[in-house]
């Protein structure tokens, strides 16, 4: 399986402090578990490659021996004094040097163990892959996805709702249009090489063209309003579409509102992770709805036809004579609507009647007591704890 470079895998720079690496690790971890993303296996596999990296850049050892040789670090058996040793030879041999240090053409002594198979390709590949890499950071890079917290009431999620919310995210910096330098392309001596363009290797013997700067002993001075980073924090209004049965739990996806590309590159997506405010009057029951709702002993009594509340209005219910105080009477489809994928169309809102008994008075006294009369047996009979 290929090794995937880890500064790509936790999107993250290759000079990022190790708490910038440790929260990207959190944070992508956090979003990929496989406990948060059951039967994903992009997920999963995404999940694998963030965990790796962490290996990788979390051990300061591990992270620079990556820094310095790359994959090769990683494989089983890998020594990186006899590594050292070994581009050595390579660079002397490319530069002439073959007899100094004993390389191919020369006939000399090699380094212990078969180097050959491990190192052999590996420094031309590497050099290779540093070219292609500096080729693709010149080029489009999309953001990154974002999340956030979203309050939806309850009357919202039954029947849907679009309103508007503030949202504190990155975006693109205004002054350097996240190119990062500043737009009047001013330079400063390159920090590798120190302006001069050239760095040395093979301990000194030598001197190479510096990586960091192709050889122009410059680099960019960094955007002052977002210091380097191409990216400034704002606070944006945003309208957002909350669909009939969004329910706890449940997340929005706001395309293109995430954190902002580079050079050209799309911005992410932001996802907002819906809470479902509590309501006053009404339980939630997975898509059903439960609403108490006070009755007379009359009406509990006689039975008859009373109005009861729903989100989509008032609707007329039927008691039965003789209902009790906590009978539930359903209202099919009244309940919270199905989100693509959940088997059924809508759930119900069941009506729990509550008894009120009707203010204290001598008449209300002497109905009571005539009230009394027709029950046929004791109504707390069987009840002993």
């Amino acid at each position: 399986m290929a090794f995937k470079d880890p500064y790509t895998a936790l999107g993250v720079t290759r000079h990022a402090p190790a708490e910038e690496i440790k929260k990207a690790y959190r944070r992508l971890a956090k979003r990929f578990h496989p406990d948060v993303n059951p039967g994903d296996k992009k997920a999963e596999e995404r999940f694998k490659d963030i965990s790796t990296a962490f290996d990788v850049l979390g051990d300061p050892k591990r992270r620079a021996l990556w820094d310095e040789f790359g994959e090769v670090s990683t494989r089983p058996g890998f020594d990186e004094a006899k590594a050292r040793q070994f581009r050595r030879q390579q660079e002397a041999a490319s530069s002439g040097f073959e007899g100094m240090f004993g390389g191919s053409n020369s006939g000399g002594p090699r380094p212990e163990g078969d180097l050959g198979g491990m190192y052999s390709d590996f420094f031309t590949q590497r050099r290779r892959a540093e070219q292609r890499r500096r080729g693709q950071q010149q080029g489009p890079q999309d953001g990154d996805d974002t999340e956030g917290p979203l309050e939806v009431e309850l009357r919202e999620a039954v029947l849907g709702a679009e309103r508007e919310v503030t949202v504190d995210r990155l975006a693109r910096c205004p002054v350097c249009f996240g190119l990062r330098s500043r737009p009047d392309g001013r330079t400063r001596p390159c920090h590798e090489c120190r302006g001069t363009g050239e760095v040395s290797r093979a301990g000194g013997l030598m001197t190479v063209e510096c990586p960091s700067c192709d050889g122009s002993g410059k680099e960019p001075v960094p955007c002052e309003n977002c210091q380097g980073q191409g990216q400034v924090r704002e606070a944006v209004r945003l309208k957002v579409k909350i669909p009939p049965g969004v329910n706890e739990g449940s997340r929005i996806r706001l395309g293109g509102q995430g954190a902002p590309g580079s050079r050209g590159g799309r911005n992410g997506d932001l996802y907002l992770n819906v809470h479902l405010r509590p309501h006053p009057l009404v339980k939630v029951e997975g898509l059903d709805l439960l609403l108490e709702l006070p009755v007379t002993l009359g009406e509990a009594v006689h039975g008859g036809e009373i109005t009861a509340p729903t989100f989509e209005g008032p609707v007329k219910l039927k008691i039965p004579p003789g209902s009790s105080s906590g009978k539930k009477l359903r209202l099919r489809g009244r309940g919270l609507p199905a989100l693509r994928g959940q088997g059924v169309e809508r759930g119900d809102l069941y009506v729990i009647l509550q008894l009120v008994s009707p203010p204290d008075s001598p008449a209300a006294r002497e109905a009571g007591r005539k009230l009394d009369a027709f029950y046929p047996s004791d109504v707390r009979e069987g009840f002993d704890l």
